[in-house]
């Protein structure tokens, strides 16, 4: 799924886009030093959705204080008990796209 064009992104910009289907929120983040990283945009706690804190450069749960890092996805603080599960991007060209959920451990 193409999601954006990487020129649309400045560092420290996200954006929010439907992986795989329509209502499976995700978010794509270009962070402070330029890599991008997309993740699914549910908490892992209680599926709050998280939203990246450019101040902190992490992705925050607003409802139960929880964080994860935006570089990995793994939980930092708070009461998520997993990490947030990473979307695979290729960049061609100028355009990001979504090309599948990353393996995890439990896979």
């Amino acid at each position: 799924l193409r999601i954006a064009r990487a020129s649309e992104l400045a560092r420290g910009d996200a954006l929010v886009f439907s992986y795989p289907e329509d209502g499976d929120d995700c978010m794509v983040v270009r962070t402070a030093d330029g890599e991008l990283v997309a993740y699914r945009q549910q908490c892992t706690h209680l599926s709050c959705a998280v939203v990246y804190s450019r101040e902190h450069d992490r992705l925050d749960c607003p409802c139960h204080d929880g964080a994860f890092s935006v570089r990995t996805g793994a939980v930092l603080f708070g009461p998520p008990p997993r990490p947030l599960p990473q979307i695979l991007l290729e960049q061609r060209g100028d355009e990001i796209w979504a090309i599948g959920p990353a393996p995890t451990e439990e896979s």
